[in-house]
């Protein structure tokens, strides 16, 4: 959809079936505030809220949730060596190692391969309370990586392919007793199964409009149902190798640290940061008359959901409605009426089960688990009605 219309003005207009074409028009659409419709305030969050953001740290605000895609000029963006710039003139992206014929891809010879779209919503996996800002949904389309892989003739020996940006910088890589300081490009990687497998895209538009800098411009990866760190931005070499990729954001930053019970001892285990793990959250709540619309946002990997529900202070658990948009891989919302409020604080929470039974744990749940990264806690927001 085009940034410059909300999806209202949209459906008023002639452009409904282009813009929304490709979604279907749903029975159900985020509106802009209703005339004399007010935003209630979360009472934990910042006051301060992005009032001075950092240069290389953006934040989305769901508290103006007003589309089903996040506008581009909008979405989250966080990441650890700035953002480097491209000229699409001189880019090609490299793939190499164990492959029986390396190759340079232009973004024009990308642009001209059969392409693939996704709607996919995902975060970063440092994302979590008050705010829940590092997190974004919309359309991406690319040439799908198991199609660049195959066109290069992977190596049975390869067993792992590793994703490098081209944004970079210094790092003091340590060995036993030993430091040295290299330049580093970020980078991760992923086994050959899920490399060769149907989602990943190497992505070179959102929302059909060409990657913005802060998207990765020219062209990023895209593994949808995993977390932010795996889309490497920037995406300048693919690399076949036998051995498993242990540089500093794959191996080291990017881990879970939990403990678990293990024949009634505990053990502290590390996990790597790949999949979404299962998430909701209250993400809006405007008042409208004498109700209070409450929307919401759920991440996870694709796993179909079952249920999500909202609880307001200690009442019991109702059901919310899971809105028609939803698909796989996107973010899924939710929307639930809230009647009858009175005056006064008071708390409201949701939480979300998946078709495996999995359900979001609470913040009690997670205890043992001593790492930030990969959050997935129930949110309890905080409000005054007047």
């Amino acid at each position: 959809m085009n940034d410059q219309h909300t999806r209202r003005e949209v459906l008023r207009g002639g452009l409904a079936a282009a813009s929304l074409g490709v979604l279907g028009v749903p029975d159900w659409v985020l509106p802009a505030l209703a005339q004399g419709a007010a935003v209630v305030p979360f009472l934990e969050f910042p006051e301060n809220f992005n009032a001075t953001p950092a240069p290389d740290r953006r934040l989305f605000d769901s508290r103006t949730l007003t589309s089903f895609t996040t506008p581009r000029d909008q979405f989250f963006t966080t990441q650890h060596y700035g953002h480097p710039v491209l000229d699409e003139a001189t880019y090609k992206l490299q793939i190499s190692g164990l492959v029986t014929g390396p190759k340079a891809f232009t973004l024009a010879d990308l642009k001209k391969m059969p392409k693939g779209d996704v709607m996919f919503g995902f975060e970063c996996s440092g994302n979590r309370a008050p705010v829940q800002g590092l997190a974004s949904n919309g359309k991406w389309t690319g040439v799908p990586l198991a199609a660049l892989l195959k066109s290069v003739g992977l190596k049975p020996e390869a067993r792992e392919i590793v994703f490098l940006g081209a944004d970079h910088g210094p790092e003091e890589v340590e060995w036993r007793t030993q430091k040295y300081n290299l330049d580093q490009q970020f980078g991760r990687s992923m086994q050959r199964d899920k490399a060769l497998s149907a989602e990943p895209l190497v992505a070179y538009a959102y929302n059909d409009e060409p990657l913005t800098r802060h998207q990765g411009f020219p062209v990023r990866l895209i593994v949808p149902g995993w977390y932010g760190v795996a889309n490497v931005k920037w995406l300048s070499d693919i690399i076949a190798q036998q051995d498993p990729y242990v540089g500093k954001y794959q191996a080291r930053w990017y881990r879970t640290v939990k403990g678990e019970m293990v024949n009634g001892e505990m053990k502290w285990m590390e996990s790597a940061v790949t999949h979404l793990q299962l998430k909701s959250w209250v993400a809006r709540i405007t008042k409208e008359g004498a109700t209070h619309k409450v929307t919401g946002i759920i991440l996870n990997d694709g796993t179909a959901i079952k249920s999500v529900e909202v609880k307001v202070d200690d009442g019991p658990w109702q059901p919310a409605t899971l809105d028609k948009q939803n698909s796989k891989y996107s973010w899924k919302l939710f929307h639930y009426d809230w009647n009858g409020a009175t005056p006064g604080e008071h708390t409201i929470v949701s939480r979300v089960t998946d078709a495996t039974g999995a359900v979001q744990p609470t913040e009690k749940d997670l205890e043992n688990k001593k790492s930030f990264l990969e959050h997935n806690a129930q949110h309890v927001r905080r409000v005054m009605i007047s």
